[in-house]
């Protein structure tokens, strides 16, 4: 295996060994650190220590015994199935097996109380079938093991379990050897001959790991400048593979390709040249630590060369493990163009800092999400038990991605920007025996430089959503009664019906304090990264787009109370449609039973009803005006005489307008051959900053027409996206001739 690439040093005769560098090229800068440099790194690390990244001795030391005892466990176990199995004697003693490691835990990044992700290695006698029976019944009866739950049917199977207090999810791996020496080394590529993909795929994650550690230069330094890009990212919200964001072991990479170009450099110095190399990153040219190779064992690989869908990646970042994978393939335009603007906030952060301007507590200062848009969806997931809960939000939110991509595609829609953080129901929205999560999108409009008005028309949008949801869990048999989803579009001054006013408040309030100190002379990047994400929690399809950019003449604001009698399981309608002259404003109406609308105007002469809090268990259709050329819209049946779908369902036959030709068909995926190589054009100044540029501004007074929809679920944007390892890969090599790399 080729360990690290070389180049000539200038000094190089004949016969002279050439100088070794990291990575596929050669490194921006030698320089070694300052004491300023080491004096700004000890910052750093005391800055990071009240967010409790940093473990204590006993806790290491309680993790180490942990994983010891699972780690003889294991070994008891392989050792009882060998002997049932009729190994001679000197076989069963000499067997072998073993505990890895891998993940935060494995890179030594770890924070308090996270779990540890491991992998149990057998030998080739012991069957998958072994671990989830005979094995899974054995640590059943350990008393210092609680929770245990075995997940057989995942994508990578699990089995999840606290042992005294730690959290572990442990994955399993049979190897083509008659045992397993405890001096294991899982890089080599000829372990992979002659396993099933399922134990390819669990071993993938302790290969990325290990190959990643070799291919850092000084692993401590990377260690702590990856804590504190972790950190960061969490505190800005952008850290969640499942929601379109980067993972853990995406961040990891990124730190070690920085750490490649910058190899004497501390972590003080290395977070500011991670910002600068990601801010000026050309994507989608693909984040590489190594050279990609061929070991010839024909499993799929990443290479856009050979598979087409490949070339769709907006933000390709590879696996430096043979199969080489990407890593971000439910990167969006939304979530790219976001993330391209925290790593342009995040370099001017740095650059403040290390002129002394700032302290590093600037940097992990939380984000104004709340303050940031005009337009919300609020996505809401309530089921009637707390075990259901759990289940349901799971796969809830494995699928919001879906409703990003549907909404990134709508031709008014320039960013669908979803929070990472859910938040519970409000008492005073839902029933008292009803479990709630919510999620929130905020939404930017497209510049239209006309002063008419126009429907914008989320049905499908919302639709085909809460379809794939429905039917995925009903094919699972996970649907049970009181699952419901709801999606709610309100207006940022109705926010305090979902959220704690205290919650709004504080983040209005901060708003204007990190605009000021983040823009100073009222630079246009940093008006833009004033406010951001609201911090995330801890979890793991598009065509490029331009910012939003102010509307030139905003409609007169208007609204109506909207009526629906959608039931759960039934799928949400949302609707935005034209808006009619101020003075034609009348209060909200709720019914028993009924939605209401909770879209606000701006406030005008005549007085505006202010809508109230949504009631449990009703979807809302909401109505804005927009400054567009006007539509014919036609009239489309009622949700009421529509065919069901599943469970209950709504379903609409697809009629369109007249009209619906120049808008793209939703029954089908388009793409444009280039569009995942084009740059996302350069923010704009105003384009997400808080009053938000594309502004909708009122309700219409009239009804609502729903476009007419069919029944099948739009398909996700890549197939890669179904298969959660993205096993669709093809071999070679990733880079084109004249690849931009740094």
């Amino acid at each position: 295996m080729k360990e690290m690439s070389t180049t000539g040093n200038n000094s190089t005769l004949g016969g002279q060994q050439p100088r070794k560098h990291y990575g596929i090229t050669s490194s921006i800068s030698l320089a070694f650190p300052r004491e300023i440099d080491h004096i700004y790194t000890q910052k750093l690390t005391e800055a990071m220590k009240p967010f409790g990244v940093f473990e204590g001795e006993d806790e290491l030391n309680h993790r180490l015994a942990v994983l010891g005892k699972l780690n003889s466990f294991v070994k008891e176990w392989i050792a009882e199935i060998s002997e049932s199995k009729n190994l001679p004697t000197s076989a069963v003693v000499n067997v072998g097996g073993k505990i890895f490691t891998f993940g935060s835990y494995r890179l030594g990044v770890h924070t308090k109380g996270a779990d540890i992700d491991a992998l149990c290695v057998a030998p080739r006698h012991v069957e998958r079938t072994d671990f989830f029976s005979s094995f899974f019944e054995k640590l059943k009866r350990h008393d210092e093991i609680k929770d245990l739950r075995a997940v057989e049917d995942a994508f990578v199977p699990v089995i999840k379990f606290k042992f005294d207090g730690i959290e572990i999810d442990l994955l399993f791996a049979r190897l083509a050897l008659q045992s397993i020496p405890d001096n294991l080394d899982l890089r080599g590529d000829s372990l992979l001959r002659n396993l099933d993909i399922r134990c390819i795929r669990s071993l993938n994650g302790c290969r990325v790991t290990d190959e990643i550690l070799y291919l850092v230069p000084n692993k401590e330094n990377f260690r702590l400048t990856l804590r504190a890009i972790k950190l960061w990212a969490k505190r800005r919200g952008i850290y969640s593979n499942m929601l379109g964001f980067l993972g853990g072991v995406s961040w990891a990479m990124l730190v070690a390709r920085t750490c490649q170009l910058y190899p004497n450099a501390v972590a003080a110095t290395l977070v500011h040249k991670f910002f600068l190399v990601f801010s000026k990153w050309e994507w989608p040219n693909p984040v590489l630590l190594k050279q990609p190779e061929d070991s010839n064992l024909n499993l799929p690989v990443w290479d856009p060369r050979v598979n087409p869908s490949d070339r769709y990646h907006l933000m390709p970042i590879i696996t430096p493990a043979y199969p080489q994978q990407n890593s971000t393939y439910n990167v969006s335009t939304s979530t790219r163009t976001i993330m391209s603007e925290e790593f342009k906030n995040g370099l001017t952060v740095t650059d403040e800092i290390l002129q002394g301007k700032a302290d590093w507590s600037k940097l992990f200062e939380p984000p104004n999400f709340f303050q940031k848009y005009k337009h919300y969806i609020v996505l809401t997931a309530s089921a009637s038990t707390e075990e259901n809960h759990l289940e349901w939000i799971g796969l809830v939110e494995s699928k919001i991605r879906v409703l990003v991509g549907n909404l990134e595609r709508n031709e008014y829609i320039t960013l669908a920007h979803v929070n990472p953080q859910s938040f519970p129901g409000s008492k005073e929205n839902h029933n008292d025996n009803e479990f709630v999560s919510m999620w929130f999108i905020g939404i930017s409009f497209k510049k239209l430089d006309n002063s008419d008005c126009v429907n914008i028309d989320l049905t499908y949008d919302i639709q085909s959503f809460t379809d794939t949801v429905y039917r995925q869990a009903s094919n699972i048999n996970m649907l049970k009664d009181g699952m419901t989803i709801e999606a709610t579009h309100v207006k940022k001054k109705q926010l305090h019906h979902y959220l704690p006013p205290e919650l709004v408040q504080r983040k209005k309030k901060s708003l204007g304090d990190i605009n000021r100190s983040s823009n100073g002379g009222g630079s246009k990047r940093c008006s833009l990264d004033g406010s951001q994400l609201d911090s995330s929690r801890d979890t793991d399809v598009g065509t490029p787009f331009s910012s939003p950019t102010p509307v030139s003449k905003p409609c007169q604001p208007a609204s109506t109370p909207e009526d629906s009698s959608i039931s759960p399981p039934k799928h949400p309608v949302l609707v935005f449609t034209d808006s009619p002259p101020a003075s034609e404003v009348s209060p909200p109406k709720p019914e028993q039973g009924m939605s209401i609308p909770v879209i606000g105007s701006k406030t005008i002469a005549t007085p505006v009803a202010k809508p109230p809090a949504p009631p449990a268990g009703n979807t809302i259709p909401t109505v804005v005006g927009r400054s567009v050329i006007p539509r014919i819209t036609s009239s489309s049946p009622s949700l009421a005489e529509l065919p069901n779908s599943v469970n209950g369902a709504p379903k609409r036959p697809h009629s369109p307008s007249l009209e619906d030709p120049p808008k793209r068909h939703k029954d089908t995926e388009v793409f444009s051959d280039d569009s995942a190589f084009k740059e996302p054009y350069p923010p704009n100044s105003n384009g997400l900053d808080g009053e938000e540029g594309p502004t909708v501004e009122g309700l219409s007074a009239t009804k609502p027409m729903p476009i007419p929809t069919i029944d099948t679920s739009r398909s996700q944007r890549l197939p890669s996206s179904l298969l959660t390892d993205n096993n669709e890969l093809s071999t070679g090599c990733p880079l084109k001739s004249g690849t931009t790399l740094v």
